[in-house]
């Protein structure tokens, strides 16, 4: 009896295969290409909840590519194919007269979610920070007050908070170019207790920790968000061994000094890029051990909506670590087809 045997790769095509950097061939490895979510997510937050994972955007009228959203909510099982929810919160919060519901952050706490949001208005005398708790990732938020106004905290332009937990104990991060600060938080969380620590100088905002090989990493964003083509937003960070800091970039120069902070992510070299990258999300960690990194940007050639709203798409990039620093590759977001997260 005669046994033929049939080559493996007759059953599959070469799409089906990934060559790796250390040349191993991955089967089924897809790849992407930013933006992985448009027209607008702005400020994003993320969460996974079991095998999906959850974004949050800055309230923002989309206009005739979407319509008006409080909070909008999407949803992905692989961070790359992106789809609607919905809205996070069905009515505004009313403990300010007016304001915008800008740059949530979406924890889990306990068995709820938890989110802080900032209250505020361009050129707002008195922003603050609320909190709204939903039981399900979707919502509906359910809006809880105020956990401080910038006049009460005495920090002014009291915006993007952050919310972390350490050793049983609730914590915020707050801050917008008036300094970042840490307050620790009442235990259910709906109020700041005690006195305050500057983590960092008046050159940041949008705060967020990542602990990683016995540090916490304290990114922070610089410069003009929404300027359209014109925006110079890019991501700095600097380190500590303690979460209230002090908090040093890689020269050893304290985030409390202007000029501080190693670059992580800025605009595109080329002329016809993306500008403005910041406001990062949470960093997800795939089945591969790789981390990622989600943030807004503006494509320079489409940087607007038709209602002049600064089209800020989400995208998705993988954190390099180097002498245990993070970077994007060339520090400035990929433009062309690049491997996806696994999981």
């Amino acid at each position: 009896m005669s046994i033929f045997l049939i080559p493996l790769y007759l059953f599959f095509s070469f799409s089906d295969f990934t060559m790796e950097p250390e040349g191993i061939i991955e089967i089924g490895r897809i790849s992407y290409q930013n933006p992985v979510f448009e027209p607008v997510l702005a400020d994003p937050s993320v969460i996974q909840v079991k095998d999906e994972f959850y974004a949050y955007g800055t309230e923002d009228n989309w206009g005739e590519e979407g319509g008006y959203h409080l909070v909008p909510v999407i949803k992905s099982k692989d961070l790359v194919h992106w789809e609607q929810v919905g809205n996070a919160m069905v009515k505004k919060p009313d403990w300010k007269a007016k304001g915008g519901i800008w740059a949530p952050d979406v924890t889990l706490v306990g068995n709820q979610f938890y989110m802080y949001y900032s209250f505020s208005t361009w050129g707002d005398p008195n922003p603050g920070i609320g909190l709204a708790i939903a039981d399900k990732p979707e919502g509906p938020f359910i809006d809880q007050g105020s956990v401080f106004t910038s006049e009460e905290i005495g920090v002014k332009n009291s915006i993007d908070p952050f919310f972390i937990e350490e050793k049983g104990e609730k914590f915020l991060i707050w801050g917008s170019f008036h300094g970042l600060f840490l307050t620790k938080l009442s235990k259910d969380g709906k109020k700041a207790v005690g006195s305050k620590i500057q983590l960092a100088g008046n050159h940041l905002e949008a705060a967020y920790v990542h602990q990683k090989n016995g540090y916490y990493y304290l990114f922070g964003s610089a410069g003009t968000c929404c300027e359209g083509a014109k925006s110079t937003y890019r991501v700095l960070v600097g380190r500590s061994k303690k979460l209230e800091g002090p908090y040093l970039d890689h020269a050893g120069k304290p985030l409390l000094e202007e000029g501080s902070g190693k670059l992580v992510l800025t605009k595109n070299k080329e002329e016809n890029g993306y500008v403005g990258p910041g406001h990062n999300s949470e960093i997800v960690t795939d089945a591969k051990g790789e981390d990622w990194f989600l943030y807004h940007a503006m494509d320079s050639k489409n940087a607007k909506l038709a209602n002049g709203v600064n089209r800020r798409v989400l995208m998705l990039d993988k954190i390099q670590w180097e002498e245990d620093w993070p970077t994007v590759k060339n520090q400035e977001p990929s433009t062309e087809q690049t491997e996806a997260p696994v999981f």
